[in-house]
């Protein structure tokens, strides 16, 4: 199993329309891929510009597959639109 962490740091005043397109596009674009297990959207307790953004695949194959896709990429540059910087850290599922 792999498991994606995004931080993104939102531009100020964005925070509400980026948990909306998280909220009503991007997951249900996400959980309609193959492998799709969960996605996640936590926000910072002590920056509430901050945010991460967990998700959870079978394999890293179907992973790359999300990432490739004409959802994704249709959705991508909505997502750009909201943030000012982002940092990718992936993990394998051990437990």
């Amino acid at each position: 199993m792999i498991e994606r962490h995004v931080t993104f740091q939102i531009i100020p005043g964005k925070e509400e329309a980026f948990e909306q397109l998280f909220r009503d596009e991007y997951r249900p674009a996400m959980a309609a891929a193959p492998g799709f297990i969960k996605a996640e959207l936590l926000r910072a307790q002590d920056d509430p510009n901050q945010y991460q953004m967990v998700i959870r695949f079978a394999t890293k194959e179907q992973a790359a597959g999300w990432r490739a896709s004409t959802p994704h990429e249709m959705l991508r540059p909505k997502l750009k639109m909201l943030y000012e910087k982002s940092r990718l850290e992936v993990y394998e599922v051990v437990l």
